[in-house]
């Protein structure tokens, strides 16, 4: 397999979405270096934009608030020349987000187990979804009402439990086979 996709010959972004904690950031970062391709985190641009932290957004004005000005920054980012970018675990479920994501770029879902979800979440205090509840019984919701959507993503990786690089050579493999599917056989 052809891991070495050179970034000329991608004509759209690469877009990640998922659950908080599949490394969707880790994974972008990577895939942005292997391409020669900037890389953006959205949730950083919205934070840089509102000129607050996202759990303040949340805080101060609300959850359909901050989705209202995700989805406007992932619309400006979009616009921007050929990248890499992680997107929030909520984006990918707002339809025209995920509208503009479908015409816009190839979208890559990196689908995590739940075991996995808890042990990344935990290294971290600031996801506003997981504050003051079982992150668990919440992490169980939230996969049983986004999955399904993040199933219509373009490709569907699995985030390994290991380094990141086994997860970053599935995403090549996987993109490799969607962008090449005469070469590498049926896209996923």
């Amino acid at each position: 397999m052809n891991k070495a996709i050179p970034g000329g010959n991608l004509d759209r972004s690469i877009v990640l979405v998922g659950l908080m904690g599949a490394g969707k950031s880790c994974i972008g970062k990577r895939l942005a270096q292997h391409f020669g391709l900037p890389f953006v985190d959205a949730d950083r641009e919205i934070e840089a934009a509102a000129g607050c932290s996202i759990s303040d957004i949340f805080e101060v004005h609300g959850e359909q608030a901050f989705r209202d000005g995700e989805r406007r920054v992932i619309a400006r980012l979009l616009s921007n020349p050929v990248h890499v970018m992680a997107t929030g675990g909520g984006a990918f479920m707002d339809p025209q987000t995920r509208k503009m994501i479908k015409e816009k770029a190839t979208s890559i879902w990196l689908r995590a187990e739940l075991e996995q979800l808890l042990k990344r979440v935990g290294r971290r205090n600031d996801r506003p979804l997981l504050k003051n509840v079982d992150q668990r019984a919440k992490l169980t919701e939230l996969m049983d009402l986004r999955y399904p959507v993040y199933a219509e993503a373009d490709v569907t990786v699995d985030s390994a439990d290991g380094p990141p690089e086994m997860t970053m050579d599935r995403v090549l493999d996987a993109l490799d086979a969607y962008l090449h599917p005469s070469q590498s056989g049926a896209a996923e």
